[in-house]
């Protein structure tokens, strides 16, 4: 299995350097990785850096939280998209979805979709934090928001696992007949792991650990 098509290698630590975004770019490139995932800021640096490869720019929105007003999230969007974004991965509003407040969620989701312009839309959910019930609700809301991704984790829950491959299979079984993929991100650090979550029906994998799972 070509697992290098999955990775969308990541790197979204505060403190991240000019240098070390670089060695991010330079392995994606060697590695042949679907994709980068980096913070909004470094978005145009990358596309520079990758404009001659097919590798994706993806960013994230909302990010680590989700609290962000919807305004404020569609600004990021357009930003993103207009320093070169393929694809945007947002955080879902957590405590809106906990409030049963399903309305906000779904307009957030199809306002940011709009400013995607077209591009790829990921809903990160938080999984670390939802019950298996609200997991399958939030999925159903990112159906009616019109989303392209349902996405397990932002992996900076503290304690927290990330992606489960139980979590997994149950988002994947509650949007595969509406055409949403799903995308696994979060704790994902070697080959079996990996496996584990394609398996359960992940199409995406996002991770700093690409290098170590393909060699």
């Amino acid at each position: 299995m070509e697992l290098n098509k999955y990775i969308e290698h990541t790197l979204l630590k505060q403190d991240a350097t000019r240098e070390e975004i670089k060695k991010l770019l330079d392995e994606a490139w060697e590695y042949k990785f679907l994709g980068i995932c980096v913070n909004p800021c470094n978005v145009a640096f990358a596309k520079e850096y990758l404009k001659d490869t097919d590798v994706k720019i993806v960013t994230v929105i909302g990010f680590p939280l989700g609290q962000s007003t919807t305004e404020i999230k569609i600004l990021e969007t357009i930003d993103a998209v207009k320093n070169g974004a393929d694809e945007i991965d947002m955080v879902i509003n957590g405590g809106k979805l906990k409030d049963g407040d399903y309305e906000y969620i779904i307009d957030e989701i199809s306002k940011i979709k709009f400013a995607c312009q077209g591009k790829n839309l990921k809903v990160i959910l938080e999984t670390d934090l939802l019950t298996q019930e609200e997991i399958k609700t939030a999925c159903e809301l990112c159906i009616k928001g019109g989303a392209n991704f349902v996405k397990t984790s932002t992996g900076f829950v503290k304690n927290g696992v990330g992606a489960k491959a139980e979590d997994v299979k149950l988002m994947f079984e509650t949007v595969k007949d509406a055409g949403l993929q799903v995308k696994a991100s979060g704790g994902i650090r070697d080959r079996e792991a990996a496996l584990k979550m394609i398996e359960a029906g992940a199409v995406r994998l996002g991770t700093s650990s690409g290098v170590k799972i393909c060699s």
